[in-house]
């Protein structure tokens, strides 16, 4: 986390009672998705209280490529050059398979349509070209980690 993205979540910890401030302890800033449009569209998506989750393949949380969010953590959500945009506490970590993604998660996700359709046709190419990356092979029956928050602060 960057001086900027630290400052912002200083405004928001200052905001917060005693009592509510010892409840966060786990901190981080990131942006979703892995091209500038889309992690822009994203950031302004969950800013507007849109996108309410995402996931991620269980394998970059196992190969340690990623960092796992647990219920509770607070994630500045930034856009892709690292601005802040605002800030989301996890409230629910599960996994699935990615075949098994229903259609309340892909609403939830706020991308697209909404639609578990559009969902896995998009995330099908994402995931398609981040295995492809690792050398291994897309398959429908990936472990995946979803990932649900709420937005907590936003300037």
């Amino acid at each position: 986390m960057n001086k900027i993205q630290r400052a912002y979540l200083d405004r928001y910890l200052d905001s917060l009672s005693e009592q509510e401030r010892v409840h966060y302890t786990t901190f981080s800033a990131d942006y979703f998705c892995a091209d500038e449009n889309n992690a822009n569209l994203c950031a302004e998506l969950v800013r507007q209280g849109k996108k309410k989750a995402t996931c991620g393949m269980k394998l970059w949380y196992e190969q340690g490529m990623e960092q796992a969010p647990e219920s509770g953590d607070l994630l500045v959500v930034t856009d892709w050059l690292g601005n802040p945009s605002c800030i989301v506490e996890f409230t629910e970590i599960t996994e699935c398979r990615f075949s098994e993604v229903t259609e309340t998660f892909a609403t939830a996700e706020g991308e697209g349509d909404l639609s578990l359709k559009w969902w896995r046709e998009a995330h099908r190419e994402f995931f398609s070209r981040e295995c492809e990356e690792l050398g291994i092979p897309f398959s429908e029956e990936c472990e995946l980690v979803l990932e649900h928050f709420r937005l907590v602060y936003s300037e």
